[in-house]
């Protein structure tokens, strides 16, 4: 039981971040892409590059030596073909989403995607891996602000006391006090020290509370679509993540889930967080 809920934590509770930029590496790649409402080319931002965990890993763990995968069914399930991209969800990531949103790409490909191409890397690129950490948060966003980056969203975690994994491990029918607190505190102390490093760096850096976004969903459910918000949409939806996933069944309509596996959201949920972020870029980043 200790060590699912070790897995929980690794795999989830770690800050993702957006970094918006023009200069250095993204320079080139102005003006390449022309769909979408064209506000980030308007703004000169030609670019959009990604950190974080398997919440927005797109398939840089399928190329790394690690059980943390999802390059497999029925993960991609409702992707063009069911393509198993290594997404651990049922569609696109809220990264995706708001990436077409700005109108520079559909989908942002994986860094360590062997197919990756030139282009890919002018106009936006992942770095995101499943179970990876962000150890020191302050280097990290100082050390982008010095590569060109100028603006930067940092998405805090959610309730992890809420999703199945942790609520069946516990053996809880209701969201984990101690998760939820702990995830509470941590993004207190985020947005402490963004405050801190918006005066330092003079930066664009929004923070995105997705904590309080899943809460409106779980409490309203009808309003977000959502029949089912305790459990997730593959298998019996209490324990399958990764490669328990492989061979079970999946429920009639995912948009009715807010879950995919007993961690990860499916896209529809992922769809609620991108149109959240994708309205705090628009009236808190670019302008």
């Amino acid at each position: 039981m200790t060590s699912i809920r070790v897995v929980v934590m690794v795999v989830m509770a770690t800050v993702v971040v957006f970094a918006l930029t023009e200069r250095p590496i993204c320079v080139q790649g102005r003006n390449i892409h022309h769909s979408g409402d064209q506000l980030a080319s308007r703004k000169n931002v030609s670019c959009i590059l990604v950190f974080g965990d398997s919440s927005v890993d797109p398939g840089n763990n399928n190329h790394l030596n690690t059980s943390f995968k999802a390059n497999f069914p029925p993960y991609g399930k409702n992707l063009a073909n069911g393509q198993c991209t290594g997404r651990f969800t049922n569609g696109r990531l809220p990264t995706d989403m708001t990436a077409e949103s700005l109108g520079i790409k559909k989908m942002i490909p994986a860094f360590l995607d062997p197919k990756l191409k030139k282009e890919d890397l002018l106009t936006g690129i992942s770095f995101a891996s499943s179970a990876s950490g962000y150890d020191n948060l302050t280097a990290q966003l100082t050390d982008m602000h010095n590569e060109g980056a100028t603006r930067l969203v940092v998405v805090g975690l959610p309730p992890l006391g809420c999703m199945p994994l942790v609520r069946t491990v516990s053996g809880s029918t209701r969201c984990v006090g101690s998760f939820n607190s702990a995830a509470f505190l941590m993004n207190s102390k985020i947005q402490d020290k963004l405050a801190a490093l918006r005066s330092s760096l003079r930066m664009k850096i929004g923070y995105e509370d997705i904590y309080s976004l899943f809460e409106r969903a779980r409490k309203f459910p009808k309003e977000y679509g959502f029949t089912e918000t305790s459990k997730g949409c593959v298998g019996s939806g209490e324990i399958e993540l990764g490669d328990t996933c492989k061979g079970q069944t999946t429920c009639k309509d995912p948009s009715k889930y807010m879950f995919w596996d007993s961690v990860h959201p499916t896209e529809k949920m992922y769809k609620i967080i991108s149109d959240d972020v994708t309205r705090l870029v628009k009236r808190h980043i670019l302008i």
